[in-house]
């Protein structure tokens, strides 16, 4: 049986402007003209034959059967929206393509990735790595592994675990004719940092703020800078997801008994809709496996 609609167009703006109260803040959303929002409504009131808004001096007011319209309209729209996406994102043969930074790739990912394939040997992963906020449009990524407070524009998100912040160090450095000891120690030593300010909460802790203004070598990436940690190049902050192998194979070692929770964590970040294309679930529940048996070790 054909199904009566109206145009589209008409429904979106007239679900925009009751949401936002608002003919001017509904074109802003939908990138159209305030004009053409009020045209819209208005075609629409006359196919449906019923007044939707009272316009008023101050604005617009929806009527009763304007508000009853625009609640059954928003789940509506939002389950094409999401149809939309998950049309748009359908699965293109065995290719599975992740985001994520290199430092998590390289530190934590990618020698696991061995035990996915084994599992699901007819699935390609095929990773994708920088440092700079994934666009899932643009990008054509399927799914994204973000560090930070799960919040983005565009992308549905949860949580795959959280980590710590604590100085890490090659065993050599303990070694050293200056020993590392007590906190107070790492006056003695380079402090390796990110380009941003990491060390400042882990120093507040241990009451050594001073320090925070210390000079040392920076680094745009986190894997990088462990790298000359297990050199010997210095003290760096790490993270316990990107430092627990490196400890574990005696390549670092935590020199105190001071940790302190990282505020961002790692999310899972994908288009709406995507989380439950089969080769999406799949892999998260893979990846949310590996966390848990990760976070249990550590």
């Amino acid at each position: 049986m054909a199904r009566d609609l109206p145009p589209l167009i008409a429904m979106r703006a007239f679900e925009a402007a009751a949401r936002n109260g608002s003919f001017t803040k509904a074109a802003t959303e939908l990138a159209i003209t305030p004009a053409a929002v009020s045209q819209q409504v208005r075609h629409l009131e006359e196919r449906l034959g019923v007044k939707l808004f009272l316009r008023q001096a101050r604005g617009i007011v929806p009527t009763a059967a304007g508000k009853d319209y625009a609640q059954a309209l928003g789940p509506a729209l939002d389950q094409i929206a999401t149809a939309t996406q998950q049309a748009r994102y359908a699965d293109r043969g065995g290719r599975l393509t992740v985001a994520t930074t290199p430092s998590f790739a390289a530190k934590w990912l990618v020698h696991r990735l061995a035990r996915f394939q084994a599992e699901q040997p007819d699935l390609d992963v095929r990773l994708s790595t920088a440092n700079s906020l994934t666009s899932f449009g643009e990008d054509d990524i399927d799914l994204a592994i973000r560090f930070g407070s799960g919040n983005w524009s565009g992308a549905a998100a949860r949580l795959l675990m959280t980590t710590e912040l604590f100085p890490v160090c090659s065993p050599a450095l303990l070694r050293s004719p200056r020993p590392l000891r007590r906190p107070e120690d790492l006056q003695h030593h380079t402090m390796l940092r990110l380009m941003f300010p990491d060390w400042i909460k882990w120093l507040q802790a241990a009451g050594l703020e001073q320090l925070a203004q210390r000079r040392g070598p920076q680094f745009s990436d986190a894997g990088l800078m462990m790298q000359a940690a297990i050199e010997g190049q210095g003290v760096a902050l790490g993270q316990r997801v990107l430092v627990a192998d490196d400890q574990a194979a005696g390549r670092l070692v935590e020199p105190f008994d001071l940790r302190v929770p990282s505020e961002p964590a790692y999310f899972l970040a994908a288009p709406p809709g995507a989380f439950e294309r089969p080769k999406v679930k799949a892999f998260c529940a893979w990846l949310e496996d590996e966390a848990q048996s990760a976070q249990a070790a550590s």
